[in-house]
């Protein structure tokens, strides 16, 4: 679990294709007064630009995880490239401060951006996904996870399929995506919230469908639509 700020900025070493046991394994160098690996552990979880990966070696200041193919389908990070700059967060403790909102580092698609509008010291940026069917969990001034960083939602549009952020000036300096350009992607993940929400209103309307309840409510809407459209 991790709460959407970025810890620490990092730089991609190698993104070795073809390691020893026929995977893809990430090396990531931090800059030199980072403490972000002095509690680190092997088998650590730290979220690479959103995506949740496991500590596989570490030195104080560069560590290697291992990518699973399903990971470099469903994320960007198939694109990195040596020197390529990374948002890193650790994975929560019970005793640190919820500053974002809950994210698991799962991410479920990608966006494009699609523009970026200067509004005073802040950018607006408007994001189409690859998969638009995560729209229906995107919601004005809800959360979301883009290449990890906890965003507010200012903006959605379901018809034309996209939705804007806001990055104000200190996040612009805390966080890869503000230098990112039109037309490059990001790591998208919903708030899982809504996820439940549905899924929990799914399993309510299958019940009430098998015990033959119908849904008396939406048939009085119906009545009383019908009834104001005759009179």
């Amino acid at each position: 679990m991790f709460t959407g700020i970025v810890e620490e900025i990092g730089e991609v070493t190698t993104l070795n294709t073809a390691s020893p046991d026929g995977g893809t394994t990430l090396t990531i160098t931090l800059p030199p007064t980072s403490t972000l690996l002095s509690d680190c552990h092997l088998g650590d979880s730290i979220a690479i630009n959103g995506v949740c990966l496991t500590v596989t070696t570490f030195l104080p200041q560069s560590f290697t995880v291992g990518i699973a193919p399903e990971t470099l389908r469903l994320t960007n990070l198939g694109s990195l490239t040596p020197s390529s700059r990374v948002n890193l967060e650790r994975a929560v403790r019970a005793d640190t401060r919820m500053g974002g909102h809950f994210v698991q580092g799962h991410v479920d698609t990608t966006a494009t951006i699609l523009s970026k509008i200067p509004d005073g010291n802040a950018i607006t940026f408007r994001l189409a996904p690859k998969n638009k069917d995560v729209l229906r969990y995107v919601v004005y001034k809800g959360f979301i996870a883009l290449d990890g960083a906890s965003l507010t939602v200012t903006k959605v549009n379901d018809e034309e399929g996209w939705w804007e952020v806001m990055l104000i000036a200190y996040t612009q300096e805390k966080i890869v995506t503000a230098a990112k350009g039109v037309g490059e992607t990001v790591n998208v993940e919903v708030d899982m919230t809504a996820k439940y929400v549905e899924k929990s209103i799914q399993g309510y309307l299958a019940g009430m469908m098998e015990d033959g309840q119908g849904f008396p409510w939406l048939q009085k809407m119906v009545e009383k639509i019908v009834a104001q459209g005759f009179s």
